[in-house]
């Protein structure tokens, strides 16, 4: 991929932009596998959700944002949009992982 001063017109541009894109949705989806991995180990659904974790993950989102030079309240509306929506898979993954562990055993004696 060509750096921003090696691009020589707006189809340079746009093909490094879509390059990055699916950089990025592809990262998204490993950060999605380590949250529905993270389930197994919550024990309630507080636990999912984990509030002040997510209070100060989006403070430490802000940080770096600030430090990457982009505007920190885009980059926090960004992450809660993302995470919330993490979180509501999540609660689902745990939801079934409880009610496979709660559900009697089928195996006969």
């Amino acid at each position: 991929m060509k750096t921003p001063e090696e691009c020589q017109d707006m189809q340079d541009i746009r093909a490094a932009i879509d390059s990055i894109d699916r950089e990025v949705i592809a990262l998204l989806g490993r950060r999605f596998a380590y949250v529905r991995a993270a389930s197994k180990f919550k024990t309630s659904a507080t636990a999912v959700r984990a509030p002040e974790r997510f209070r100060a993950m989006l403070e430490q989102r802000r940080a770096w944002a600030q430090a990457a030079g982009l505007d920190p309240d885009v980059i926090a509306n960004v992450y809660r949009d993302l995470v919330n929506y993490f979180i509501a898979e999540e609660m689902r993954q745990w939801e079934s992982n409880e009610h496979r562990q709660s559900a009697p055993s089928s195996a006969h004696e």
